[in-house]
């Protein structure tokens, strides 16, 4: 949408669907609405870097406890996801933040009675950008930090429910991913659907080795935060949008070498991710991946 045109944006939480992916877990889905947007026509994070995408958040629920993975875009939203919880007998609600980024914490203050659970680079991250997050559009304010930190893995019981918490350093130094009964996997931003955000450009071959960590976990289903709204609500993604994530990834390490590479359209570029049958192309990711390959390659492209 370009600046300046006439919107009307639809009331926060007003699209969220719930969806019930797999046994004892929620997934609460927003965006990839045409035509609607949620907080103005300009750009801000909330419509460009989320909703656009499609997002989601997750909960596990076992009785009278759940653990919310990722607090969602906003306040709406966050208290969409504790009625929700609360309705179904949740009494006992924790929360754990897959890393930094805005659209995973905006919702924290409506859980800033509950345990915040976050990796200790998490919440470095989130101390070093509170200013940011706070003053961004719309503003994250305040910001609730976390206020139980873990390093390398953490052991929860939901209920009856086991979740393992490990720290990857895939996307943002500070990722989070949660492994549940039967090799399901919340994933937060280490994988998406077509293709990772680079967020840091510098450090793609740490987060290749990652990756590389990431698969040995050995999850047989994935729930990543963005992605298609009908592969989550069927019960998730294959492992093989781990290799699909890891080809697009080796692909971005080419730039340096072959910049005639940065010139190629999303489908054309990610052909050998797109052929693993793990991803399916969606155009608001064009801009996505045209930002990621000037962010690697160190150009400024203005089209392909």
């Amino acid at each position: 949408m370009s600046a300046g045109a006439e919107v009307t944006p639809a009331p926060l939480g007003s699209t969220l669907r719930v969806l019930e992916p797999a046994p004892h877990v929620l997934a609460f889905y927003d965006g990839r609405v045409p035509g609607v947007r949620l907080h103005g026509a300009h750009e801000n994070w909330l419509d460009d870097g989320a909703y656009a995408l499609g997002i989601a958040s997750y909960a596990v629920r076992d009785g009278d406890e759940a653990l919310v993975y990722d607090t969602h875009i906003s306040l709406a939203h966050a208290r969409i996801i504790r009625h929700t919880l609360e309705q179904r007998g949740a009494r006992r609600i924790r929360v754990v933040l897959s890393h930094w980024h805005d659209d995973h914490v905006a919702g924290n203050e409506v859980f800033a009675d509950c345990e915040i659970i976050a990796n200790r680079e998490t919440a470095a991250l989130l101390a070093l950008h509170k200013e940011r997050l706070e003053a961004s559009d719309p503003p994250i304010r305040p910001l609730i930090p976390p206020n139980l930190l873990f390093e390398e893995r953490l052991q929860l019981n939901i209920g009856s429910v086991p979740v393992t918490l490990v720290h990857m350093d895939i996307h943002s130094r500070d990722g989070t991913v949660a492994l549940l009964p039967d090799g399901l996997l919340l994933a937060g931003d280490t994988l998406e659907d077509p293709v990772t955000y680079v967020d840091e450009p510098d450090r793609l071959a740490v987060h290749l080795a990652g990756l590389e960590r990431l698969a040995a976990l050995g999850a047989t289903r994935i729930l990543p935060n963005h992605g298609a709204e009908d592969v989550i609500a069927a019960g998730g993604y294959g492992p093989e949008l781990i290799t699909a994530t890891r080809l697009y990834v080796e692909q971005l390490l080419r730039l340096k070498d072959e910049p005639e590479l940065a010139r190629l359209d999303l489908r054309t570029f990610a052909a050998k991710a797109f052929a693993t049958g793990a991803v399916t192309y969606f155009a608001p990711y064009e801009a996505v991946h045209r930002r990621n390959v000037e962010a690697v390659a160190g150009v400024e492209l203005i089209h392909f």
